[in-house]
């Protein structure tokens, strides 16, 4: 069974009434509801920005495979030996799916190496996350494009690295466009970012966007291989 941790700052849903009368529960756990909608099982837990160690200790994130990551306000009080233990990991193998506003992450940042800046725009209208690698697994099940009728814009250029593979490219009502779905690897760890996911609107409440992630959780799930060598050798 794979192990998914969901990480959510868990900070607007609680200072917010009308980001909590869209998650009254937190983002996490709406993700977590999700990944529960499927035909494969998962053991979920959850963590947040106020625990201990942020939820994320050594223990939490050895037992790992995927880790989901949420954050928004907040990305500056993420210690940065948690973030130590995130790079660490996914150098190893564990799968990392970013998502929304995370792209500003101290993870996500440290492991693209670049800003990973953006524009923006909060009332975005509608949005088209149109498929532009329709042969990938993350996209099994989903038609040509997934339409979220309310979200934020996100607007090149987007301050990433060159992706491994594009997935989704969003088109909004003002015309910007954004790579939506973009696939990295490092080490031996699969990551992906995905954009949608605004706090005030209930994008994961669509059934497009839940199947993108756990088509996404199977994808960056880790994968056997050779063991790596490093150093002298005699």
């Amino acid at each position: 069974m794979t192990d998914v941790t969901i990480w959510n700052e868990f900070r607007h849903e609680r200072e917010d009434d009308d980001v909590a009368a869209v998650y009254p529960d937190g983002i996490h756990e709406t993700i977590a509801d999700a990944l529960g909608d499927g035909d494969r099982e998962y053991d979920v837990r959850t963590a947040t920005l106020d625990e201990p160690d942020h939820g994320l200790p050594d223990e939490v994130l050895e037992e790992t495979d995927v880790l989901l990551w949420w954050g928004h306000e907040a990305h500056d009080e993420v210690a940065d030996e948690v973030v130590d233990r995130v790079q660490q990991r996914v150098l190893e193998g564990m799968g990392l799916l970013v998502l929304h506003s995370g792209h500003f992450s101290k993870p996500f940042k440290r492991l693209m190496g670049t800003s990973c800046d953006l524009q923006w725009r909060e009332d975005g209208g509608t949005e088209r996350l149109w498929v532009v690698d329709p042969g990938h697994p993350i996209v099994d099940g989903i038609d040509e494009y997934i339409e979220l009728p309310e979200t934020e814009m996100y607007g090149e250029p987007f301050d990433v690295p060159e992706p491994d593979r594009l997935i989704f490219t969003s088109w909004f009502e003002g015309g910007e466009v954004f790579r939506s779905g973009c696939c990295y690897r490092r080490g031996n760890g699969r990551i992906f970012y995905f954009r949608p996911g605004h706090e005030t609107y209930p994008i994961y409440e669509n059934e497009d966007v839940r199947q993108v992630l756990r088509n996404a959780v199977e994808w960056a799930s880790p994968t056997g291989g050779s063991p790596r060598t490093f150093g002298h050798r005699e």
